[in-house]
């Protein structure tokens, strides 16, 4: 079974790829859905999170704008944050691997934003990161409800950077030249790994 990373930076077209990939037959794995369960109503996360954070939970559930407030700017309180969902999320990712084996899956995907910065890329044979121009990442996020630039800027902080990503990956897919280039460049990347003609990672 062929293991592709997805990642990019935010506003790079990540969840549009994984869409894509799913239309293409490749099951995918997507870390922020699996987040937003876990904090969700009755997710497993919800009472660790409220014990760290007390105020955040609403009817069983996180308030993502409350927990946001609380860990915004604050790298302590994201790093606790953090040492409480990646374990589970770990978990469910290692379930999803498990069960494609199972049923043969010839090619899976796992879309995780941090996918480096977490060293998750060791686990897949190759890593796709989906990039555009720091202008067009800008336009679409700033147009997103509630984002300001300090928002998108801190932001930026945490995650590694589009050109380290991209000296990183495997294959590099833009995503600023129409949804029907993403597809194809997607495509060829799948038949490449159905095919078992993947290339040799890139150096670390």
């Amino acid at each position: 079974m062929i293991v592709l990373g997805l990642t990019g930076s935010i506003g790079m077209g990540k969840s549009t790829a994984a869409e894509m990939l799913r239309r293409l037959g490749v099951p995918v794995s997507d870390a922020d859905a699996i987040v937003h369960e876990l904090i969700g109503p009755g997710g497993r996360a919800v009472s660790a999170v409220e014990d760290s954070f007390p105020g955040v939970t609403t009817a069983g559930a996180v308030d993502r704008a409350a927990l946001g407030a609380k860990v915004f700017g604050d790298p302590d309180a994201l790093k606790t944050l953090e040492q409480i969902l990646h374990p589970l999320v770990e978990a469910e990712r290692d379930r999803f691997l498990k069960q494609c084996r199972r049923y043969r899956k010839r090619v899976v995907a796992l879309d995780i934003p941090l996918l480096y910065e977490v060293k998750a890329d060791k686990l897949c044979d190759a890593t796709i990161v989906v990039s555009a121009s720091s202008i067009l990442q800008e336009t679409r996020v700033l147009a997103r409800p509630g984002m300001t630039k300090e928002k998108l800027e801190n932001i930026r902080k945490q995650q590694m950077s589009d050109l380290e990503k991209r000296r990183r990956a495997t294959f590099i897919v833009p995503t600023g030249n129409g949804r029907r280039s993403t597809l194809q460049a997607l495509a060829r990347i799948v038949r490449l790994s159905r095919d078992g003609l993947l290339p040799a990672p890139a150096r670390r």
